[in-house]
């Protein structure tokens, strides 16, 4: 198990080639998108480049690092000595889907297909496969290189041998693992997003400001952010995503995402990653102000 392919150069994706490069195993990233590959390579490299500064790694394990990445935008060449596939591609069930059928195609019989996703059913996922038992989710946490907690969450159909396997695995590349059952949002996303969503319907209804609610929350509460800057770190986009998947797999209205959310996304406020969101990121990626149509 030296071989690792991870599907996706983007946050995730180059996060979690990060790690398992750093500890020594060889990762095979592919992504459709040459530019996405080069932005996730530069994104490992910049990482890397503050833990030498920090004195947390040597210039030597950088180099190291790196050297353990390859590239490809194909995915049968990419997976094709793969042992493990992690998917971290964008969390769109139809996508995924399509992925997944594609990767049980071009993979030996024996890779294990795992996926990154934070609410999607793993069961639904490994019923387009050839191999259900062989499937399982490794939902890491943003940032993964340094985020410990990696939920592994067991399908309908997943095998005790490969539970313990990915558990193990986590394990070696310095994660914390916590066993979950296949349901919408598994317990992090569970718990999380309705906390975000009660937030945005906190502000809809002229409760409380942006910054008073945040304030709240990590004063009162001791959270390193708050909830609506924590909302615009993930993406307000996939922070509904993950709210719909909820609720169309629990039908609890408690799960249904606020209007607020769904206006902000449907104008392009998506968070950090578009400049603006319930903060004002065109002058510093850290939530210094408040979005104008908050202030």
């Amino acid at each position: 198990m030296k071989n690792i392919a991870v599907i996706g150069a983007g946050t995730m994706g180059n996060g979690i080639a990060h790690t398992f490069a750093q500890f020594g195993y060889n990762v095979q990233l592919i992504d459709i998108s040459q530019t996405a590959l080069d932005k996730g390579l530069a994104t490992i490299t910049k990482n890397l480049d503050r833990m030498v500064t920090k004195e947390k790694i040597s210039e030597e394990d950088k180099n190291t690092t790196l050297g353990n990445i390859s590239t490809y935008t194909s995915i049968k060449e990419g997976v094709q000595y793969a042992s493990l596939v992690i998917e971290a591609a964008t969390e769109n069930v139809d996508l995924k889907l399509k992925i997944f059928k594609n990767l049980d195609e071009v993979c030996p019989e024996d890779t294990i297909l795992a996926t990154n996703t934070s609410s999607i059913s793993i069961t639904q996922i490994a019923a387009v496969t050839n191999r259900p038992e062989k499937v399982i989710g490794m939902h890491f946490m943003n940032p993964v290189p340094i985020m410990k907690l990696v939920e592994i969450i067991r399908g309908y159909n997943t095998t005790d041998e490969v539970m313990d396997f990915t558990v193990d695995l986590s394990k070696k590349i310095g994660k914390t693992p916590v066993e979950v059952n296949d349901y919408p949002g598994f317990v992090a996303n569970r718990i999380l997003m309705p906390m975000i969503n009660e937030s945005i319907e906190t502000l809809y209804n002229g409760v409380a400001g942006v910054a008073e609610i945040d304030t709240v929350m990590k004063l009162g509460m001791a959270h390193p952010m708050g909830p609506l800057q924590l909302a615009d770190f993930i993406g307000l986009d996939v922070c509904l995503s993950i709210l719909n998947v909820m609720y169309e797999g629990f039908k609890n209205p408690k799960y249904a995402p606020c209007p607020l959310l769904v206006n902000m996304v449907n104008a392009g406020k998506l968070g950090v990653k578009s400049g603006e969101g319930f903060y004002d990121y065109s002058e510093s990626r850290k939530a210094e102000k408040v979005a104008k149509m908050f202030s």
